[in-house]
């Protein structure tokens, strides 16, 4: 073998053994995957822009990017394809834990990529229209974190289809995340007590709602495909529910949303809303596990997904069982947290013919072990929207076949979820204390018309001649 071959052999060698350098290896990974939130004037506590920035802090990037606690990304590969995916591979997490073993080096200069240039103020342009809080919203130095439901009237005396919408948060130091509802009814006027906002975690606290939309840090504004406008009716109000989490001082915050508006959609769009009421985890339960579903109607694409649940869950898993037999992996969430919450977005919709059955099946911890837990020593936890209560809810997102399909498809999904919510009890009993006088009134008198072998409960039979009977009055 020649002098040359074996220099370049020896020289190969020396590269692949060298240690990886920030220059080189670390800050192509950071601008990709952290900058976005790890920036001045974002929600993260330091800024990885510079080498002196990510050098001090090698060995806890290299920990919590093992543990994947960082960066905040949650669903499990082969379990979906979405947008924006701020997963780490297996060779990036080990280049940073290599990194730091060997002291952090700098590395060639002249290797050092351009830093990520970031849009300031909003992402996608100026919208059209501009919802602020109408006051600033002041939270205390330390404490829990809150979560508040801003009521902001849009003042609309037409109705409106909205092309994209864009949450601004005012006070990145504080706000974690935010979730946008539409309140065409008023109900969320009436909660309000002083100023104008209420506490509210896990929901809104009224119903039905409209669900816009949400952001987190790290999120892109949300842009709808042409022909398929969100619309939102004249005399509608935006219920903003902001999650906040103290800095250590006094903070104001008077976030905004941005909305764009184009011409009357042209495709129809619907919502699948998966939910168990069917929760009651003993003290101390280290695995309970909830299952439940909902039946597809019609032929769907869909969009994206959103999981939920409180600080019991770990794990969530949703998948859809298609007529012929075969199983799609909508979403699977080993290790939920509740700080880190999101809406994912396909990369390519997800067809599902009508028939198809989602399922959903969320584990929840409810022993001493568990880190979230909220109660010390652990307590009897049930369905409810508070923060020691706990939730199995999961949206998607669907596009249909047409526009004219939009109400047949609501109406069907609704019909779906009455008929699941009351396969979820052995008898009424067993119904959740949260339920209204009203509604309780109702499904006794649904059981009582229906049950015709008066065993207290609609067997699956008699569950379908309530369906059909509810079908042919609201045809």
């Amino acid at each position: 073998m020649s002098k040359v071959i074996w220099i370049g052999i020896a020289g190969a060698l020396a590269a692949a053994a060298a240690p990886p350098t920030f220059n080189h290896d670390i800050a192509p990974i950071l601008y990709k995957n952290c900058a976005t939130c790890h920036r001045p004037g974002e929600v993260a506590p330091f800024a990885l822009l510079t080498y002196q920035d990510a050098a001090k802090r090698a060995k806890q990037i290299a920990t919590v990017t093992h543990g994947r606690f960082m960066p905040p990304w949650k669903a499990e590969p082969g379990y979906g394809s979405f947008q924006n995916e701020r997963r780490l591979t297996d060779d990036q997490i080990a280049m940073l834990a290599d990194w730091a073993a060997n002291g952090a080096p700098e590395g060639d200069p002249a290797e050092k990529p351009t830093p990520p240039v970031f849009t300031e103020g909003w992402q996608s342009g100026q919208p059209d229209k501009v919802f602020t809080l109408p006051e600033k919203f002041s939270l205390a130095a330390d404490g829990g974190d809150q979560y508040r439901c801003f009521v902001v009237p849009m003042n609309l005396d037409h109705d409106v289809y909205v092309k994209s919408f864009e949450f601004r948060p005012d006070n990145r130091r504080v706000v974690h995340h935010a979730i946008v509802f539409s309140d065409p009814t008023g109900a969320a006027r009436k909660m309000v007590r002083n100023g104008n906002s209420y506490p509210c975690f896990g929901g809104p606290g009224f119903g039905p709602t409209g669900l816009v939309g949400g952001w987190a840090p790290g999120g892109s504004p949300a842009v709808f495909a042409k022909g398929m406008e969100l619309t939102v009716a004249k005399g509608t109000d935006l219920v903003l529910q902001i999650h906040y989490h103290p800095s250590g001082k006094p903070e104001l915050d008077q976030s905004s949303l941005g909305m764009t508006f184009g011409e009357a959609p042209t495709i129809g769009r619907g919502l699948v809303f998966i939910n168990s009421r069917a929760i009651n985890i003993p003290a101390g339960e280290s695995h309970y596990v909830v299952k439940t579903g909902i039946t597809i109607p019609q032929d769907v694409e869909v969009l994206g997904i959103t999981p939920h649940a409180h600080y019991l869950g770990k794990d969530m898993k949703i998948d859809a069982h298609l007529p012929d037999g075969s199983v799609t992996h909508m979403i699977w969430i080993k290790d939920w947290d509740f700080n880190w919450q999101g809406q994912y977005r396909y990369s390519t919709p997800v067809k599902l013919p009508k028939g198809t059955r989602v399922e959903l099946e969320y584990t929840y911890d409810n022993s001493a072990a568990n880190p979230r837990n909220p109660s010390n020593p652990p307590v009897a936890v049930h369905w409810g929207e508070q923060t020691t209560n706990e939730m199995a809810v999961a949206f998607m997102s669907v596009k249909l076949g047409s526009l004219a399909d939009e109400a047949s498809f609501q109406r069907e999904m609704g019909l779906e979820f009455i008929n699941e919510f009351l396969a979820q009890a052995d008898n009424f009993n067993d119904f959740p204390p949260e339920i209204n006088p009203a509604s309780r009134a109702r499904l006794t008198l649904a059981i009582g018309l229906f049950d015709r072998n008066h065993d207290g409960k609609l067997d699956a039979e008699e569950r379908k001649t309530l369906m059909d009977f509810l079908r042919a009055r609201i045809q």
